[in-house]
């Protein structure tokens, strides 16, 4: 008897770390909200609570950062341009690189400034540069945030300085976080770790508040923020071996909880998760016909990289079908829509992703349309 008891014992204690293990599978983060996301395909792959309405903070400056570099790449202004601060820019306070009233800084040290430096002060001065006054500026981040579907999203600052009316959710910051991946030059500014800001009267070294760039492996980017109604904030990209995470935490307390949670959370994204490729950007997925232009058919392409993620080992059997719209007629400038590029994962449809036009297709002449009558009729 004695014997059986013991073996039942022993058989407990074997399978008790298998239990526990069982049980711990969900992920729980010690945080007011968090999302994981695929920073390629834009899948969610984790959310707690990413609908409740947070305080962003100095995470505000994605999109500042955002809307800076879509004015550079639009040709609005240049990274060499001048940058006057104003009395208002340089009495903002908190986080700052201490730009004093009339003071100059390029566009390009004032990304700086405000992608590692988190300052409050450059991120006033660029608001006023770029919208005329802050209100402006305003106006454009909460039009934008409009525009990329951020609908729980409301701004009243460039800085994320404190306001009960400045407000938003882990699902609206990992919509603006995947769509800053694909602004120029946007993680060239956030992956700066180090940078010498202003090296007289008195030196000032920039050190970037998102340690996960010297912590966590393939780091290189977003945004950290903090007051004390938001909490801990920490928005962060990571890429490894082909697949690139984007993290939300916010409201985390404890004095590091912005990156150990964030660290939990991409840890749990790498580890049971695998990016599948299906198609690359700018691929030509096929040929369409062409009515009334120079040429006869226009390749079709994918504009962004396709793909999914997957649970390790579960990716499943991927086909395709093409639909090509059935009026491809000349004027056609190249980033045109079509056709569409339908994608089944195990027989069923999971993904629908727009097919665009290669290159511009002038209208053809009159000659060149009556030759081509003529042949069909010869």
């Amino acid at each position: 008897m004695r014997k059986v008891l013991f073996c039942l014992v022993l058989i407990a204690i074997i399978l008790c770390p298998t239990i526990a293990l069982a049980d711990t599978t969900d992920l729980q983060l010690d945080c007011k909200s968090a999302l994981l996301m695929d920073g390629i395909s834009g899948d969610i792959l984790y959310e707690q609570n990413s609908q409740e309405i947070c305080y962003p903070a100095s995470v505000t400056k994605i999109m500042t950062l955002v809307l800076i570099l879509e004015a550079v790449d639009a040709g609005t202004i240049s990274l060499d341009d001048m940058v006057p601060v104003s009395e208002d820019a340089a009495s903002m306070g908190g986080s700052q690189v201490y730009l004093y009233p009339g003071e100059q800084r390029t566009v390009d040290e004032m990304l700086i400034a405000i992608a590692v430096g988190s300052g409050n002060d450059a991120a006033y001065a660029m608001a006023e540069y770029i919208g005329g006054t802050m209100p402006g500026f305003v106006e454009l981040m909460n039009q934008r945030a409009k525009e990329l579907g951020m609908e729980n999203t409301h701004f009243v600052n460039p800085h994320g300085l404190h306001d009960d009316d400045h407000y938003t959710t882990a699902y609206d910051l990992g919509i603006l976080a995947y769509h800053a991946l694909s602004v120029p030059k946007f993680l060239d500014y956030t992956s700066i770790y180090e940078y010498e800001f202003r090296p007289e009267p008195k030196l000032l070294t920039l050190w970037n508040t998102n340690r996960l760039l010297k912590w966590y492996e393939g780091t290189d980017g977003m945004k950290t923020g903090y007051t004390e109604e938001a909490g801990r904030n920490l928005v962060a990209t990571v890429e490894r071996d082909g697949m690139r995470l984007i993290s939300v935490v916010l409201g985390a307390q404890e004095r590091q909880g912005h990156f150990n949670e964030s660290m939990k959370l991409l840890n749990y994204g790498f580890n049971k998760f695998e990016y599948i490729p299906i198609r690359e950007a700018g691929e030509i997925i096929c040929d369409a016909p062409v009515s009334k232009g120079t040429k006869d058919s226009v390749g079709l392409m994918t504009e962004n990289a396709i793909g999914y993620s997957s649970e390790k080992g579960q990716s499943g059997e991927i086909t395709e079908s093409i639909v090509i719209n059935s009026t491809l007629q000349a004027p056609l400038k190249a980033g045109d829509i079509g056709g569409q590029l339908i994608i089944y994962k195990d027989g069923e449809e999971f993904k629908t992703v727009d097919l665009v036009v290669s290159e511009d297709i002038d209208k053809g002449g009159f000659i060149r349309t009556w030759g081509k009558l003529l042949k069909t009729i010869w």
